[in-house]
This record gives C-alpha cells, sequence and structure tokens, in this order.
C-alpha cells in the first residue's frame, strides 16, 4: 500500500510501506520503516529523539487504517504511554512497525506499537490518537475497551 495518501510529507513521513496488512479486528499488521541521514528526525547518523517512534507508530497505524489524509487531519496524536527506547535507529537501518489497536473510548484510539530492527527490539509503547469530532469518530473494530 502506497503511503501517497498520508498527509505527512518529507522529512516528517517515517514510514514507508504496509508490510502485513491489518486483520479483520486490528489486532496486528505491520509497516516498514527506512531511516534516511537526510530525513529531518535524523539528520546525521540517527534519529535526534526517541519520541520519533511514537510518531512512527501513530503513522503505522494511520497507513494500516487505509492512510486516509482526511482522517489525519481531523484528528491528532493525543498521548503516549509506557513507552521505552533501547537505542535510535541508524540511518540506513528498514524498521518494522507491529501495531495493533488496543482499545477505544468514542474518539479517543490507542495503539500498542513495538519497532524492530531485525531481531532487535528498538522501541515499544502506545499511543493515544484522537480522531476527529467524537460524534464522528470512524470505529476500526468493535473490540471492547
Amino acid at each position: 500500500m502506497p503511503t501517497a495518501a498520508l498527509p505527512h510529507a518529507y522529512p516528517f513521513r517515517f514510514v514507508d510501506a504496509v508490510v502485513e496488512e491489518r486483520d479483520a479486528d486490528f489486532s496486528r499488521g505491520t509497516v516498514r520503516a527506512r531511516i534516511s541521514a537526510n530525513a529531518r528526525g535524523a539528520m546525521g547518523e540517527k534519529w535526534q529523539s526517541p519520541l520519533l517512534y511514537a510518531e512512527a507508530i501513530a503513522q503505522a497505524a494511520l497507513l494500516l487504517e487505509g492512510g486516509d489524509a482526511n482522517l489525519a487531519r481531523a484528528g491528532f496524536l493525543a498521548g503516549i504511554e509506557g513507552f521505552a527506547a533501547e537505542r535510535p535507529p541508524l540511518a540506513g537501518e528498514t524498521l518494522e512497525i507491529s501495531v495493533r489497536l488496543a482499545t477505544h473510548f468514542g474518539a479517543i484510539f490507542r495503539f500498542d506499537g513495538e519497532v524492530r530492527s531485525g531481531e532487535e527490539v528498538l522501541a515499544r509503547g502506545s499511543v493515544l490518537v484522537r480522531k476527529g469530532m467524537a460524534s464522528e469518530a470512524p470505529v476500526p473494530s468493535e473490540r471492547p475497551a
């Protein structure tokens, strides 16, 4: 699935392509991200902040939901929970970002994510995403909160 529909543009677009489509209840899905030395996140040999992992997980969730740019423009990254980063990714690395919908309440959705480089886990944690107005928020699954 191409990332053309995402509202994120170079140099702030971190995800490249879907590796594994999400399943029906969004209990899994995987996206690929290639780390470039000239992207804003790196501007050198590695990412400058571990918080970029949270943004990459949020972008991966959006791409797995179909990359709807209008949906993304109506929402925003609202929070980060239980995040741990082992090390920053290095320029030239290809990351796999696994994401699942953990729960939702109205317009707030929590996605759990894990970022790997090969077999090495680089980061894991949850992002909270606010989607549009509470009465308009699309529900990607009916997983209990």
